[in-house]
C-alpha cells in the first residue's frame, strides 16, 4: 500500500495503478477515473464512471457539490477538465465500487492524506520520502541530490511565474519548453521522444550534467526574472529564453572540453542508474 510520489505533486501510485492528483483549496484532489481504474482494473473506466454517476444520483449523492473539474495531464502531456474528488468524497465513491481491493485503497488514501498534512508542517520529510523512493528504484546518492535539489529550483522558478502573472498551464509548458531548446536544442516533449520515453517523466532520466545543466538553466531565468522585476507572460518569457541561453552556452563550452555531447539518449527504464553508470565505468 506504499504510495510512489511522481514529480513530488502530480501523480501517486497504488499497487502499480497511477492515480493522478492535483493540490487544490489546501487539500488533495484525485481523478475519479483513475481511481475506478485501480479498483476495478477495468479498461473501461470512463463508462463505469458514467454508470456510476447515476447510480449515486439516485441516491441522492449532491454530484455537483461533491465533483470538482479540475486540470489533470493527460496521456498526451496536455491538461484536460478532469473529474476530481478530496479524499472524503473519494471514500463515498469507493464505497460504490465492488472490489477486493476497495479497503487497501481506503487505507492507502487516508495514508496519503496524513503524510501530507505532516510534509505541510514539516517539508524536510517530503524530501526524505522522495530520497527512499529514488533509492528504491537503483538511483545513486549523488544522482538523487541532484534531482532533490533540481526539484527545488523548479519550485522556485514556478513560484516567481505565479507571482508575476503567468496563469495558465499552457504558458507554464511553453516557458518550460523555452528554457530546454535554449539549454539543450531541444523541447521537453523532443527530448523525450529522443530518449525513447513516453510517459515517464524526462528529468528520472537524466544522467548529472543532464541534471545540472537544466538547473542552471532554471536558475538563472530565475534570477534574471526577479533582478529585472519581470512581468506579464512576454517579459517572463524574455528572461527564460536568456537563463536557458545562459545554460546552453555553458553546455557547448563543456561538449569541447569533454569532446562529446552532454545530451543522451540513455534512459532508466530498464536499468536503474546505478547499474548503468557502473558498465559505463567497467567499459
Amino acid at each position: 500500500m506504499k504510495d510512489e510520489i511522481i514529480n513530488n505533486k502530480s501523480l501517486i501510485v497504488f499497487q502499480g495503478k497511477g492515480i493522478r492528483r492535483t493540490w487544490f483549496n489546501d487539500e488533495w484532489w484525485f481523478s475519479v477515473v483513475d481511481i475506478i481504474g485501480a479498483l476495478t482494473e477495468s479498461d473501461r473506466a470512463r463508462k463505469y464512471w458514467s454508470d456510476l454517476k447515476v447510480k449515486l444520483v439516485e441516491q441522492g449523492f449532491e454530484l455537483s457539490e461533491k465533483i470538482g473539474q479540475l486540470k489533470l495531464a493527460s496521456t498526451d502531456g496536455k491538461y484536460y477538465l478532469t473529474d476530481c474528488v478530496n479524499t472524503k468524497n473519494a471514500f463515498r465513491i469507493i464505497q460504490s465500487i465492488t472490489s477486493p481491493k476497495a479497503e487497501p485503497f481506503k487505507l492507502w488514501l487516508a495514508q496519503v492524506g496524513y503524510d501530507r498534512i505532516q510534509e505541510i508542517e514539516n517539508p524536510e520529510l517530503a524530501q526524505k520520502r522522495m530520497r527512499e523512493i529514488y533509492k528504491e528504484k537503483g538511483y545513486s546518492d549523488d544522482w538523487i541530490e541532484k534531482r532533490v535539489r533540481g526539484i527545488a529550483v523548479r519550485d522556485e522558478l514556478t513560484d516567481e511565474w505565479k507571482k508575476r502573472d503567468v496563469k495558465t498551464e499552457k504558458e507554464f509548458a511553453i516557458l518550460t519548453a523555452e528554457i530546454s531548446k535554449a539549454t539543450f536544442g531541444m523541447t521537453p516533449a523532443e527530448y523525450k521522444q529522443f530518449k525513447g520515453l513516453k510517459k515517464e517523466n524526462l528529468r528520472d532520466h537524466m544522467n548529472d550534467l543532464e541534471l545540472i545543466f537544466s538547473m542552471l538553466g532554471e536558475r538563472v531565468s530565475t534570477e534574471i526574472t526577479k533582478k529585472e522585476d519581470a512581468r506579464g507572460y512576454h517579459q517572463i518569457e524574455n528572461a527564460a529564453k536568456r537563463g536557458g541561453r545562459v545554460a546552453g552556452n555553458a553546455r557547448k563550452e563543456t561538449e569541447k572540453e569533454l569532446d562529446r555531447s552532454v545530451m543522451s539518449s540513455e534512459n532508466y527504464i530498464s536499468e536503474p542508474e546505478k547499474k548503468k553508470n557502473k558498465q559505463i565505468e567497467d567499459n
